[in-house]
This record gives structure tokens, C-alpha cells and sequence, in this order.
């Protein structure tokens, strides 16, 4: 059995504060209907104790997926993790690029941690599955929730449900991995004090459609000058009625909307 793992994108990105190292944001998420990675448990192949077989270009050390396993292991889960990894190799089909502001690891280590639930029976809870997915990522507390939109606060742990339609949305990811670590920095030393937090709740009531129709990129994303300016080849692809999703490289426009 297959389950997919679905891209996002930020239809806002607003920073509204620091705590420590990391930045408070208000967001509105949207998954993307047809673009998702895929994992299977498959017949293990190896004697390692954790297989995981697919396309990465990192070790397997820095893998959301498998901090996600050591995660659940920490948690008190080992014997039972253990023992569907003995019997199992994680298959993962990768569709979704990374350093693309699309939340890909993000999205496999939600998904990877709700089919390990379900076949070592952990019984976990929503809230169990929450505060070990925040160990993991700021961004897996939304993957996890499985809302197709909701507005996600704080480091990313706050997520409220968004009630409305489900948009098409198309991806343009031009060939350009953005470290999310480099374009914050650039952010925090660059556009902190400029960014302009007047229409955060104005962007938190409103539908998706109407706040992109409303409001220009340069508003709609805080990383998105930041962005720019640490990987300058970025702007070969600004176009008009393009929206830029996280800390990037994708850019998005709803199918319905922008011809």
C-alpha cells in the first residue's frame, strides 16, 4: 500500500517575532493536489537496521524521515519500531524537489510517522503525534494535522484548520536549491526591521484566492527579498502572476486564476 506525501506552499509568509534562534511566523499553508512523494513498506532486502531506498541527496543521518525514526525511538516506541523496520524497507518515489520551499522532508517524516502508527499499532494519538513531530521540524506539525489548508503560527507548531476550497495550484521550481538556514539569516540581517506586519490578521480571515489577488509577492512572503538577495539567479524567474512559496526556490499561481 502506497501513501502520499503532498508538497505545500505558503499563500502567505509573514515573520512577526524571534524566540531564540528561530522565527515566529503567520502563515497560511495549501497543500498541492498533484504534486506528493510516495512510501511504501516493502520486504527488506538489507540487514541494516533501518532501509530506506530512494532518491536523496543527503545522508541518511540528516534524512527527516529517519530523524523521524530515531525520534519515535527516543520516544519509547523502539521495540515496536524495530520490529517493523526487521520485517521492512521504507520505498520512497521522490516527486518533490528540495530547497524548494515546498516542505517535502517534512511531508515524508509526517507521513512516514502516521504509517509507522498504524502498522507497529502505537496507538498514538493526534496531540502524541504533534509533539514528537516537532522534535523533527517546524513544519511537520501541519503534515500531520492533514488539514488541505489552515493558517500555522508560532515556529510552526500552531496550526488551525482553514476552512475552504481546495485550490489547484501549479509549481515552477527552476533548478536552484535554497538553504533555509542562509535565506533566515539573510532575512534577519537584512529585512528584519523593514518587514511590514500591518496586514498579518487582515491575511489570516481572508481566502486564499482573494489575499493572493490582493496583495503583491513582495508583501505576501517575508522571505521573499531575502530570498533574492541570497541567491541572485533567482530573479531569472520572477514573472508576473507568479507567487513564491517558504523560503523557496518554487513559485506557484493557481491554475483557475492566472492564465
Amino acid at each position: 500500500m502506497t501513501h502520499k506525501a503532498h508538497a505545500k506552499v505558503n499563500i502567505f509568509l509573514k515573520i512577526v517575532g524571534t524566540r531564540g534562534d528561530y522565527h515566529e511566523i503567520n502563515s497560511r499553508f495549501m497543500l498541492v493536489k498533484n504534486l506528493f512523494d510516495t512510501l511504501s513498506f516493502e520486504p527488506k532486502q538489507s540487514d541494516e537496521p533501518f532501509e530506506l531506498v530512494g532518491d536523496f541527496n543527503c545522508a541518511l543521518s540528516d534524512n527527516t524521515i529517519y530523524k523521524m525514526y530515531l525520534a519515535l525511538q527516543n520516544s519509547g516506541y523502539a521495540k515496536q519500531v524495530d520490529e517493523v523496520m526487521a520485517k521492512y524497507a521504507l520505498h520512497v518515489k521522490k516527486k518533490i524537489p528540495t530547497g524548494a520551499g515546498l516542505g517535502g522532508g517534512s511531508s515524508d517524516s509526517a507521513t512516514f510517522l502516521k504509517m509507522m502508527n498504524q502498522e507497529a499499532k502505537l496507538g498514538l494519538s493526534l496531540q502524541k503525534m504533534l509533539e514528537i513531530g516537532i522534535t523533527v521540524g517546524a513544519d511537520v506539525a501541519f503534515f500531520i494535522c492533514g488539514y488541505h489548508s489552515a493558517n500555522v503560527s508560532g515556529i510552526g507548531e500552531k496550526v488551525e484548520e482553514w476552512d475552504e476550497k481546495w485550490l489547484d495550484i501549479e509549481v515552477f521550481t527552476p533548478d536552484i536549491a535554497c538553504n533555509t538556514g542562509l535565506v533566515y539569516r539573510t532575512f534577519r540581517e537584512s529585512f528584519l526591521q523593514e518587514t511590514v506586519r500591518d496586514n498579518v490578521l487582515k491575511m489570516s480571515f481572508m481566502r486564499s484566492e482573494e489575499v493572493l489577488k490582493q496583495f503583491p509577492k513582495e508583501e505576501l512572503n517575508d522571505l521573499y527579498l531575502a530570498s533574492l538577495k541570497a541567491y541572485p539567479e533567482l530573479s531569472l524567474h520572477v514573472k508576473d502572476g507568479l507567487f513564491f512559496s517558504g523560503s523557496g526556490s518554487s513559485f506557484f499561481r493557481i491554475k483557475d486564476e492566472v492564465s
